[in-house]
């Protein structure tokens, strides 16, 4: 299977409605799988979570009013309530929040590669984004008021992407962190709302701003970077930043803090065993193991089943409850050099890499 493209033009507002109209079916494919795992894994009532969401769409609409009218946009276009739309779109303040309460995490694995270390001199930067199995996700295509292309991953009924590039070369990954001082009650600008800045950054040091600016409800990781060969990993907490660079050509970030006390933060004790360590560390070592790396390499590495079924390429455990099932939902290389983003729908190991250009995406 592919993913579905939707290409979006117009106002923020038309955007969305095109979005919400699109995907109508995945979005209430979605918004099914979050309200029960809301309830189940979090312990959120119906009730209780719009309630939150009602509360900070009203803050988003303060922060961000282009993405508060993207939200207004899906939710017409979709069928669902303005406090649905909004809950799916801060969903990971939601769900990282109580992570630290609930002690339930899941995993991701991004890399970045310098031209100094690919095999074609291209500036790469990938990951794959495990998350809740089922969820179902979309490739968009648009174009903004000002005339800034951008195409990225998203979840169906999440505006402006998670995972993607734009016509400026701004790439942007993303990683869960959790710590103790989370809490979605402080209602600052969300994490979507930051991917959706960052990838309509047109230079590398403003996308960098939009994580740096401002502080956050809950912790967060994105790698930003920019053609030629631009690469920043940049940690948060709520309250600090953590920025680290390339070592070798090469970057690794997964699901934990590298150094949570040069942040004063605390980590609370999420997985069973440390899946996100083991990652990482069997990351860095295929990266090293293959220089210069090729777009073949660097597929094969997210294919990877070491640790199986918590590898690289995250499966389902049969033996976890349901309210703890998690997979590589989405495999994203993005070569900026070339403007190219590669995306699996699924686990890389059973779908293939389709790929994508700002330039055939236009419509």
């Amino acid at each position: 299977m592919t993913l579905p493209l939707v290409r979006l033009t117009g106002t923020p507002y038309q955007q969305g409605l095109q979005h919400g109209e699109a995907l109508r079916d995945a979005i209430a494919e979605n918004m099914a799988i979050y309200f029960a795992r809301f309830e189940r894994e979090l312990r959120l009532s119906r009730e209780e979570t719009l309630r939150r969401a009602a509360a900070y769409a009203e803050a988003i609409a303060r922060q961000s009013p282009a993405y508060a009218a993207g939200m207004r946009g899906v939710a017409e276009g979709s069928g669902f309530s303005y406090a649905e739309i909004a809950a799916l779109n801060v969903r990971y303040e939601l769900f990282y929040y109580q992570f630290g309460v609930n002690a339930v995490a899941d995993g991701c694995t991004a890399f970045a590669v310098l031209p100094e270390a690919s095999a074609d001199g291209h500036l790469i930067i990938g990951e794959n984004w495990d998350w809740v199995a089922g969820v179902r996700g979309a490739v968009l295509h648009s174009r903004e008021p000002d005339g800034l292309e951008v195409l990225c991953f998203s979840e169906a009924g999440i505006v402006g992407g998670k995972i993607g590039l734009n016509a400026a070369g701004v790439g942007l990954l993303i990683n869960g962190l959790t710590s103790t001082d989370d809490d979605w009650a402080r209602l600052r600008k969300p994490f979507h709302v930051r991917c959706y800045e960052i990838l309509r950054a047109r230079s590398f040091d403003a996308a960098t701003r939009v994580v740096t600016d401002s502080d956050r409800s809950c912790s967060g990781n994105f790698v930003v970077a920019q053609a030629p060969d631009r690469v920043i990993n940049i940690e948060t907490s709520p309250h600090a930043a953590a920025l680290t660079g390339c070592a070798s050509g090469c970057l690794v970030h997964t699901n934990h803090f590298v150094d949570p006390a040069a942040l004063a933060v605390s980590e609370p004790p999420v997985e069973k065993s440390p899946h996100s360590y083991r990652r990482l560390e069997r990351m860095a070592e295929l990266l090293d193991d293959h220089r210069p790396l090729s777009m073949a390499d660097l597929q094969a590495a997210l294919r990877d089943h070491q640790g199986h079924p918590y590898g690289i390429c995250f499966h389902i455990d049969p033996e976890e409850p349901p309210e703890e099932h998690y997979e590589s939902v989405t495999s994203a290389i993005i070569d900026l050099s070339a403007g190219a983003l590669y995306l699996s729908d699924g686990p890389p190991c059973e779908s293939p890499y389709q790929r994508y250009t700002i330039a055939d995406c236009r419509l």
